[in-house]
């Protein structure tokens, strides 16, 4: 398998450090599922960019492991926790050909990161009864936004499948837009638990 090609890893580094001061806010999108998440226990965030997610998970009481390609964001994400008071555990990872971390993860979150083949690969990594979590925009973005472009979108329906071909139960699952105005983006959103062993 390939890895990153070096020019993107040095591409979101250079998106994460021309972030300026501050750190991201946590995504509505999340944080609007705040029901469905446990908050003791082991997460993982997958492809977690600067970690805002991650920061958020951790301060609703989680052991929070972070992996994602940039080590700026990794260290920006490092920043964040120390600056909120909470720790996480990050690691770099080619997610093209590195594994995942192997858990057992009590929630396994990715959101705004695509590679169809790890699916399985984090339904694997779950503890009995434990949920993943997969926010991700659908083609249907495209009526609005030219950018990211279908290659990077999912079919309608298909995160669906997807949860549902590795093995996980669908406790609740939408495609909406979410968000408002411009920076509204149509995305799948779906929670899918392990079974309990």
């Amino acid at each position: 398998m390939r890895r990153v090609a070096e020019e993107d890893r040095e591409r979101w580094n250079r998106k994460h450090g021309a972030a300026g001061p501050g750190f991201g806010r946590v995504s509505a999108a999340l944080t609007e599922l705040s029901q469905w998440l446990p908050t003791v226990g082991a997460a993982l965030d997958v492809a977690g960019g600067a970690g805002a997610s991650a920061v958020w998970l951790a301060q609703r009481g989680l052991s929070v492991t972070m992996v994602d390609v940039s080590d700026v964001g990794l260290a920006r994400a490092t920043e964040h926790a120390r600056h909120r008071g909470v720790v996480l555990q990050v690691e770099p990872r080619d997610l093209e050909c590195e594994p995942l971390p192997p858990g057992p993860w009590d929630l396994v979150l990715c959101s705004f990161y695509l590679q169809r083949a790890l699916v399985p690969c984090m339904a694997a990594t779950l503890a009995p009864g434990g949920r993943l979590v997969w926010i991700h925009p659908t083609t249907t973005n495209l009526e609005r936004h030219a950018s990211p472009s279908a290659r990077f979108l999912l079919d309608p329906g298909e995160a669906r499948v997807l949860v549902e071909a590795a093995g996980l139960e669908v406790r609740w699952y939408e495609e909406a837009w979410v968000g408002e105005g411009d920076a509204a983006r149509h995305l799948a959103r779906v929670v899918a638990q392990a079974a309990m062993g």
